[in-house]
């Protein structure tokens, strides 16, 4: 078998794959350059392949982490938002925002849980409840618990 440099030259100039490389293939092609090329061809394609999937896989596995991150960071500021039903100063329902929005959600999903809503509701405004969301902002150390009235919404059903 003879394989001369004129060969692996060719072989070089359209692949982009090193002396040692063009010349193992040469010589696994029996001297053939179109079989030797066609090899190189199939093996860089293999090695795209694997190199690809695991790019995709490592930019899934970071996206999936970003959004965790993100659904972690939205849960906390729902535990930190309250929503409080008052009565007066009274407070007679306090919970964290959270599952008030599942609850809304759940609403939304079931017609009887929604008309349950809308009865709590007006029996709410009828007796006068008010209607607080209450945004505490991180508790720095030293300063009091109470949040301040800017971060706080009040809804309030006033008499006619």
């Amino acid at each position: 078998m003879n394989i001369d440099l004129e060969k692996i030259d060719l072989i070089r100039s359209r692949t982009g794959v090193t002396y040692r490389e063009a010349k193992k293939a040469l010589e696994e092609a029996g001297g053939d350059v179109v079989e030797a090329l066609i090899k190189l061809e199939e093996s860089d394609r293999s090695f795209s392949e694997t190199v690809d999937q695991e790019e995709f896989t490592e930019r899934v596995q970071g996206r999936a982490q970003d959004i965790m991150e993100h659904i972690k960071s939205m849960l906390q500021r729902g535990q930190d938002t309250r929503i409080k039903v008052k009565q007066g100063d009274r407070i007679v329902f306090e919970m964290p925002a959270t599952i008030g929005a599942v609850g809304v959600l759940a609403a939304l999903a079931s017609s009887e849980l929604a008309v349950l809503g809308a009865l709590g509701t007006a029996t709410a405004m009828a007796k006068n409840y008010t209607l607080e969301i209450d945004c505490r902002s991180k508790k720095r150390t030293g300063q009091p618990e109470h949040s301040d009235h800017s971060d706080t919404f009040t809804f309030k059903n006033l008499p006619e």
